[in-house]
């Protein structure tokens, strides 16, 4: 459980009612990306405050009118979902950094300039995102933000985030090995054959090739069969 001086408050206003909780801040910003965390690390107090500053608690029957549960962690997890997070100018800085970092290493990992068909080197992203003064919310998930920012940086350079599909076969020994780096994929279709090898179909972003032709090619010793069957926008 997190001390009470450590904690910030997350507040939700709801007809007319106010809700206020102390928490976590980097497990509150976990909840926030629809993480699953521990309630008794996520919040300082277990209780539900009017205002958390003069102690006044929130009634149970306008919990249960409002959230129609008094069950704790349901509330807190709605409060702090639905409702504002009150992060210090530090702590705020701090996560605007760490999902700016996010963002800017996935896209060059899963974004290639289409006419050299390589992957754009970290700095490249940075100095793009920095010239078209893109604002990064440190609140919204890297899934939920990047599709925009890279709308958004295609003026200056050019960049695709399409995606290919894959056929492989992987040989009876190296299968369960292989079968969980293709699983971080999306799959199409999965076919266990009667040897014990495994046929596959599955999905990746173009940037990611590489990665994966490594990674295969290391758990199969050279011996995985890949066939690309088709680009998808």
């Amino acid at each position: 459980m997190v001390r009470v001086e450590d904690a910030i408050v997350a507040r939700l206003e709801k007809f007319g009612y106010k809700f206020e909780i102390l928490v976590e801040p980097n497990l509150a910003m976990d909840v926030k990306h629809n993480k699953n965390v521990s309630i008794d690390s996520l919040l300082a107090i277990n209780r539900v405050f009017k205002d958390q500053k003069t102690g006044d608690e929130q009634s149970p029957d306008v919990l249960k009118k409002v959230f129609q549960t008094e069950d704790i962690e349901v509330i807190a997890k709605k409060i702090i979902q639905d409702g504002e997070v009150q992060l210090t100018t530090e702590q705020r800085r701090a996560f605007l950094e760490k999902k700016r970092l996010e963002i800017i290493n996935f896209i060059s990992r899963n974004a290639i300039d289409p006419k050299t068909k390589t992957p754009h080197p970290p700095q490249r992203i940075i100095n793009c995102i920095e010239q078209a003064k893109i604002h990064i919310d440190p609140f919204k998930s890297t899934d939920e933000q990047v599709r925009d920012i890279v709308k958004a940086i295609r003026s200056l350079i050019p960049i695709s985030m399409d995606k290919i599909d894959f056929a492989v076969k992987i040989p009876t020994q190296f299968a369960g090995k292989a079968a969980n780096i293709i699983h971080k994929y999306e799959m199409k279709k999965e076919e266990w054959l009667n040897d014990g090898s495994l046929v596959a179909e599955f999905s990746l972003p173009v940037g990611a090739k590489q990665d994966l032709l490594n990674e295969l090619n290391s758990a199969t010793h050279g011996e995985v069969v890949l066939k690309v069957i088709g680009t998808v926008s």
